[in-house]
């Protein structure tokens, strides 16, 4: 197959899960090349995600790794190929390439966990929410391309009504029901649909109440997307620059334990409807 010039995101880790699995042998580049019969130079683009690789090719290169790992491999197998355009694509040039991948990485995901504190997770907003919220951003953005971030978070949240949808569970502080954006209107109308959403039998909201006093991840918010097995799970967070991607092992462990504890901290789903209803009937 002919190089991929710009890979994706997850042609990124595929190529990045296999160079772990060459280490893992004690196999250098060169060693690697000359065991599977290619020049260096391709092991390279492999391992960078510029060679688009079949699932049999993947298979071979775990047996010449001496990797044992069935579930893994079969993982590593099912992300080849030229897989068709995904939706997200045609937002390619019109957004920052960190949505398109982490559109692409939920399309995938076998679960999704968010954990936020002051804003309603993505996949829970509005439209109206998800505007105002676009409209705050620094620098300023554009009306079109407020426009474009509002129709792709939209599309973004179809995971959560197609067939055989991931389980979805957001825990999310009593600060965010407060948060005021859009006006009373939009905030009344987020909260119901907030409740709405929770009443899926796929989704779980989980409210951290405002007396449960200090908890882990505060200030921060996460998103954890897990894969068809552990070693490809991901963690995406927020930051002032855009999103950053996390899947070293250590890292995917504490936000694990991070979610885990906050989910800890926060209130069953029922108890934290009843506390969402009763703010909404309060706005």
């Amino acid at each position: 197959m002919p190089p991929t010039s710009t890979p994706t995101l997850r042609q990124r880790r595929l190529g990045a899960e296999l160079r772990k699995l060459r280490e893992r042998a004690g196999l250098t580049a060169t060693a690697a090349a000359a065991r599977l019969g290619v020049n260096q130079g391709r092991v390279s683009m492999i391992e960078t995600g510029r060679s688009a690789l079949s699932a049999d090719r993947v298979r071979g290169l775990a047996r010449s790794y001496d990797c044992g790992d069935a579930p893994l491999v079969e993982a590593l197998a099912a992300m080849t190929g030229r897989h068709a355009r995904g939706w997200w694509e045609e937002y390619r040039d019109h957004l920052p390439v960190g949505l398109i991948d982490l559109a692409e990485l939920e399309h995938h995901a076998t679960a999704l966990r968010a954990a936020l504190v002051i804003h309603i997770p993505a996949l829970l907003q509005t439209t109206d929410h998800a505007r105002a919220l676009f409209k705050e951003a620094w620098p300023p953005l554009r009306q079109h391309e407020i426009e474009h971030r509002v129709t792709h978070r939209m599309k973004r949240q179809g995971i959560l009504y197609r067939d055989n949808p991931p389980p979805y569970t957001a825990v999310i502080h009593e600060c965010a029901l407060h948060m005021g954006y859009g006006g009373a209107a939009t905030v009344k109308a987020q909260l119901q649909h907030l409740l709405e959403m929770s009443e899926l039998d796929h989704v779980t909201v989980r409210v951290i109440p405002f007396g449960k006093g200090s908890f882990p991840g505060t200030g921060q918010s996460v998103d954890y997307l897990v894969g068809p097995v552990p070693q490809l799970d991901t963690v995406q967070l927020d930051t002032h620059h855009g999103c950053e991607f996390l899947d070293a092992e250590a890292q995917l462990e504490k936000y694990r334990q991070v979610l885990d504890r906050m989910e800890s901290n926060a209130l069953k789903p029922d108890e934290s409807r009843d506390l969402i209803h009763r703010i909404a009937q309060s706005t």
